[in-house]
């Protein structure tokens, strides 16, 4: 379960990025968009997160999760598509020269701290 280890990075993260003047400021909410190739199961990133969070500024957060699909473009045809099934070749051309162009993201887009 690598989920444990984003879920402290998070936090990790999050933590050190609240400016010293608001170091006592609850975090409401942390947004993130998590690419369908990471593995990351949202529910098991949630759990672990509310668990790392305990005892710390994010203590009382919300884990907010944007699934990223898997978009590919094909070299050969500039052919873009979402990719639903493990299969990895242009739906047009048929070829197997693509590139994946999203998918992979795992970001923090934004920390929500409470109003002082």
């Amino acid at each position: 379960m690598h989920e444990l280890g984003i879920a402290m990075q998070i936090v990790e993260i999050a933590t050190s990025s609240i400016p010293d003047e608001m170091k006592n400021v609850q975090v409401e909410s942390v947004n993130l968009k998590v690419g369908k190739l990471t593995a990351v199961v949202p529910e098991n990133l949630r759990f672990c997160f509310d668990i790392v969070a305990k005892d710390t500024l994010l203590s009382d957060a919300k884990l907010y999760i944007e699934e990223i699909p898997v978009v590919a473009r094909c070299k050969d045809c500039n052919n873009e598509w979402t990719i639903k099934e493990p299969v990895f070749t242009c739906k047009k051309c048929k070829s197997g020269s693509i590139e994946i162009i999203s998918g992979r993201e795992l970001n923090i887009e934004s920390i929500e701290l409470a109003d002082v």
